[in-house]
């Protein structure tokens, strides 16, 4: 990547700050023009910087997406890998439900193109992250072997987006990714 100038680097700080807090308050779909406005640059600056709303959404959930995959790598390897999976899956559902727009940019990233990976796009990253940990749980039987991270992640982005207006969506979520992961027949005792 080219070494951008001081001024480029600044818009671009300043339009990514921008766009975090107007997708925070108006949520994914926070109006470009709006954002270059506050950000006090033109809309070319901020196409320039971000070529369409995935870039931008990418670029303002790109730190937690980097922890969540983190997470993922820690938990790799723990003995019991049905609960680095739950445990994992629910920190994802957690941040999807109470950060607004990542649910939103979640499914984006499925949608815009499910034949081509996009390596930095946020979906792929918790993809390649969450792999390891649902390969793990089928090999030990803790998961059923078809199930694939792409089913997981999908399940989550579908509770988030389906919890959005709920007075507690992290708890409802929570709640719903215990149902999908336990099985909603009777509990054999």
């Amino acid at each position: 990547m080219p070494v951008q100038r001081a001024d480029a680097r600044r818009n671009y700080a300043r339009l990514l700050a921008v766009a975090k807090e107007a997708i925070a308050v108006e949520g994914p779909d926070a109006s470009l023009e709006q954002i270059a406005r506050t950000a006090g640059v033109g809309s070319a600056t901020v196409r320039r910087h971000f070529p369409n709303r995935h870039a931008l959404l990418e670029a303002v959930f790109r730190d937690r997406v980097e922890t969540l995959c983190a997470h993922a790598r820690d938990l790799t390897g723990r003995a019991d890998t049905r609960a680095a999976l739950l445990e994992w899956l629910s920190a994802v559902l957690a941040d999807a439900t109470t950060i607004r727009g990542l649910a939103t940019a979640l499914s984006r990233d499925r949608a815009a193109d499910p034949g081509v990976a996009h390596e930095h796009c946020c979906s792929a990253q918790l993809t390649e992250a969450g792999d390891p940990l649902v390969r793990h749980a089928a090999h030990d039987g803790a998961l059923a072997p078809d199930v694939t991270i792409g089913d997981l992640l999908a399940l989550i982005t579908g509770i988030a987006l389906a919890m959005e207006h709920h007075p507690d969506p992290a708890a409802d979520a929570q709640r719903l990714l215990g149902l999908a992961m336990a099985g909603v027949g009777p509990r054999q005792g």
